[in-house]
């Protein structure tokens, strides 16, 4: 739903999209699944930012229901390597490479009735019958994307990775509060307006 704000200027009065008076105030909204193209326009946006300010917070808001394991880590590598602080605020679903975007904040904020999905990487894109060299290469492919991805989560949580390997095995949906005990959020907030926010 695309919604433009009404504001007086002295032209009158300018129809501006609320995305953009969002991003002039280093808000970015990410609400959809990760492809090739979301994530460049999120790249895009953030790259424009540090440009602006390399020392001012971006604010990164994430309602994700996952995507494509390569432009999720394209995004995350990005926002890792921002000089400038990065804040992730759950406002929803941080799913499966959604959660990868969360939790590359450095500050990992999460509302009370949001929650983080955390699962081993699936296999995508294989049609038919396939011998079994074919499914051998896929096989070590995914084993490897699981040791990496696993990596990441282990690294940004403070567990092993044999403990991540193990809450990952199946698909795990934590709340809030559960959230924060595992480490993906930094801590649970009740409102994302204003200056401040009121933690727990």
């Amino acid at each position: 739903m695309l919604i433009n704000i009404i504001k007086e200027s002295s032209r009158g009065y300018d129809a501006l999209r609320a995305e953009d008076l969002f991003l002039k105030e280093r808000k970015i909204f990410f609400t959809e699944e990760v492809t090739a193209e979301s994530s460049k326009q999120l790249i895009q946006a953030i790259m424009h930012l540090e440009q602006e300010n390399e020392k001012k917070e971006i604010t990164l808001y994430i309602n994700c229901p996952g995507g494509e394991v390569t432009s999720g880590l394209a995004v995350y590598d990005c926002l890792r390597g921002l000089s400038c602080p990065v804040r992730t605020v759950c406002i929803g679903t941080a799913a499966s490479m959604g959660s990868y975007l969360f939790l590359a904040g450095d500050k990992r904020e999460i509302l009370p009735h949001a929650q983080v999905m955390i699962h081993d990487p699936l296999v995508a894109g294989m049609q038919g019958a396939q011998n079994a060299l074919a499914l051998d290469k896929e096989a070590k492919k995914l084993m490897k994307t699981r040791e990496l991805l696993g990596n990441i989560l282990a690294e940004r949580t403070g567990h092993t990775l044999e403990e991540v390997l193990e809450k990952t095995k199946e698909d795990c949906y934590l709340d809030a509060e559960e959230a924060v005990d595992f480490g993906i959020a930094t801590s649970v907030i009740t409102r994302i307006g204003g200056k401040e926010n009121d933690t727990q």
